[in-house]
C-alpha cells in the first residue's frame, strides 16, 4: 500500500501523526481497549487503542481506534485485518467525530446490505439480534405497511427499501385529504421483510419524520 502526500498538507511528520497512522474499525460492543489492542498488535507497534462510548450511558458503540507508530503499520492492519472490523484511515482529529462516524455508518450499512447476507449475522460475536429479541410475538409476513405522516416519493422510497435484499414491490399510496404516506412493501422470503422491518420501524426519513413498518397479511401461513 502507497499512501501519497498532498503538497497543500504541510510537512511529512505531521501528515504521518495526523492522518497516516491512526485507523478507525468496526468492533463488537462487548470489546475493551485491551480486546482491540490484542487483535491488532500483530501488524505493529501500538501507540494507543480507543473505543468510541455514549456519551450519555457510557455503553460502546461498536467503533474505535488505533494508532500506531508507523504508517506502514497502519496500512499493513487495513490490508491484513479480518474484513469484518471495517478498517479505513481515520479522518484528522479536526474533523468532528461525529460527522464522521455517520458517514462510516452510512456507507458500511449501504454495502452490507446490498450484498447477499446480512451483516455479522453468522459470526455471534458481532450478531446484533438479542436472542430475546428474535421471538416475534406478532404474525409475520413478506408483505409490510409503511406509514408516515409525511408523503412518500416513490422512487425515495423504493431505494430505501431495496436495500435489504428481496424487494419485489413498493407500491405508494397518497390520501388526498391527510396528504399523509402511506406504501405497501413486499420482499421474495419473511426474512427480508423481518429485517427490514426491525432496521426501519421507527427510522427518521426525512430527518424528523419517523417511520411506522407493521407487517401485512400476504395469504401465506404466518407460522412457516
Amino acid at each position: 500500500v502507497f499512501i501519497a502526500q498532498s503538497r497543500a498538507s504541510g510537512s511529512h511528520r505531521d501528515l504521518e501523526d495526523e492522518e497516516l497512522t491512526r485507523i478507525f474499525v468496526m468492533i463488537p460492543k462487548t470489546y475493551t481497549e485491551e480486546d482491540l489492542r490484542e487483535k491488532f498488535k500483530m501488524y505493529g507497534d501500538i501507540e494507543y487503542c480507543s473505543i468510541i462510548k455514549n456519551k450519555t450511558t457510557g455503553e460502546s458503540k461498536g467503533l474505535g481506534y488505533v494508532r500506531y507508530l508507523k504508517p506502514s503499520q497502519a496500512a499493513r492492519a487495513i490490508e491484513e485485518c479480518d474484513r469484518s472490523y471495517r478498517a479505513i484511515l481515520a479522518e484528522p482529529k479536526n474533523k468532528s467525530s461525529e460527522s464522521f462516524e455517520h458517514d462510516y455508518y452510512s456507507n458500511n450499512i449501504r454495502q452490507d446490505l446490498r450484498g447477499n447476507t446480512l451483516p455479522f449475522c453468522m459470526q455471534p460475536e458481532f450478531c446484533s439480534f438479542e436472542k430475546a429479541e428474535t421471538r416475534i410475538q406478532e404474525p409475520v409476513s413478506k408483505r409490510l405497511s409503511v406509514v408516515s405522516r409525511l408523503p412518500f416519493i416513490q422512487e425515495q422510497l423504493f431505494a430505501l427499501f431495496d436495500l435489504v435484499p428481496g424487494l419485489e414491490y413498493c407500491d405508494v399510496q397518497r390520501d388526498p385529504h391527510t396528504n399523509s404516506g402511506y406504501a405497501v412493501i413486499q420482499y421474495s422470503n419473511a426474512a427480508s421483510a423481518i429485517y427490514a422491518k426491525y432496521k426501519l420501524h421507527g427510522f427518521e426519513y426525512p430527518p424528523g419524520n419517523r417511520l411506522t413498518v407493521i407487517f401485512l397479511e400476504d395469504g401465506n401461513d404466518s407460522s412457516e
